[in-house]
């Protein structure tokens, strides 16, 4: 095979049309076309997916825009706590991290525990002795920080006065999916978590099956949105499931996983692409930070349901 698929999201949440500026807008589509292009330069020059997923989802933790590394959320206490994960289609090797605070890139945490230990996931500070000892650069916990997260978290403790159920500014999570020439697939997903969350609550991004998953043959998945029921559906691994067991074509098993998801009360979205290119992107949200690149079908970006015809489901 000679060609290969990426695709990425930047969160699903509650921004309807017609609410974000055209600046903003504008902003958001370029940091989700730099992440793109940070994976699509690897997998053109035959470069392995797993490379292209971390690049990828590193360029969105470095964008502030983004609820993920720079720009994550603030926790209860006004401070923030990240995760991540990773996985790798053709081995079923896999890392994840939670309970971060000074690591600047969760992603890159999470590969290095994929790479470098006999573990899948890490927690806390013994994560964070981990990733220093592994070389990886380490913050101040107010590098993730901005004046909008702050505002963010501000409105939900004046209203709610506790923890709330979905993340502030309705951006909960990125992550990227990614066929590589050679047919492995890899995914990988990072998140600041929920604003306001509280008693260390860990979500869908770093466990496998939920947040994140990639089998070669099969599909790669990751998820953004209601982190708690992405993990009582086990939303990765049941799109895996569908496809491999019964042979759902991917838009098809992501449609009726969805719908699952759904009902049961979940708001949110996920990214696929099979072991043929093909992508799937379905939310029921009213948004969902969005792309996908290949040779075949070039580069596209999207927020909402006009500008892409991949999505909704619902």
């Amino acid at each position: 095979m000679n060609n290969y698929t990426i695709a990425i999201h930047g969160g699903a949440g509650t921004v309807k049309f017609g609410e974000l500026s055209p600046a903003k807008e504008a902003l958001v589509q370029v940091g989700l076309e730099e992440a793109l292009q940070a994976g699509r330069h690897i997998l053109e020059n035959g470069g392995a997916a797993l490379d292209a997923v971390q690049a990828a989802v590193r360029s969105l933790e470095d964008n502030p825009l983004f609820n993920a590394g720079r720009g994550s959320v603030l926790n209860y206490d006004g401070g923030h706590d990240l995760e991540a994960s990773i996985m790798c289609g053709n081995t079923l090797k896999a890392g994840a991290a939670t309970g971060l605070r000074t690591v600047k890139n969760p992603v890159l945490l999470a590969r290095a525990v994929m790479d470098t230990t006999g573990f899948v996931f890490v927690n806390g500070e013994g994560a964070e002795a981990l990733a220093r000892e592994r070389g990886l650069e380490i913050v101040a916990n107010d590098y993730f920080f901005t004046e909008e997260r702050r505002g963010e978290w501000a409105k939900k403790r004046e209203k709610e006065g506790e923890p709330g159920e979905a993340a502030g500014g309705g951006f909960g999570t990125v992550g990227a999916v990614a066929l590589d020439v050679h047919g492995n697939l890899a995914a990988a997903t990072s998140t600041g978590g929920l604003t306001n969350k509280r008693y260390g609550r860990i979500g869908d991004t770093p466990l496998i099956g939920c947040g994140t998953y990639a089998r070669n043959g099969v599909c790669a998945v990751s998820g953004t949105g209601d982190g708690e029921f992405m993990i009582r559906t086990v939303v990765a691994y049941d799109v895996a499931c569908l496809v491999e067991y019964k042979g759902l074509p991917l838009a098809e098993a992501c449609r009726l996983v969805s719908e699952k998801f759904r009902g049961i009360g979940g708001e949110g979205g996920l990214i696929a692409v099979d072991a043929a290119g093909n992508v799937a992107m379905p939310y029921n949200s009213p948004s969902m930070y969005r792309g996908y690149c290949s040779p075949e079908k070039g580069l596209y970006v999207a927020i909402f349901e006009d500008q892409l015809g991949l999505g909704p489901v619902g």
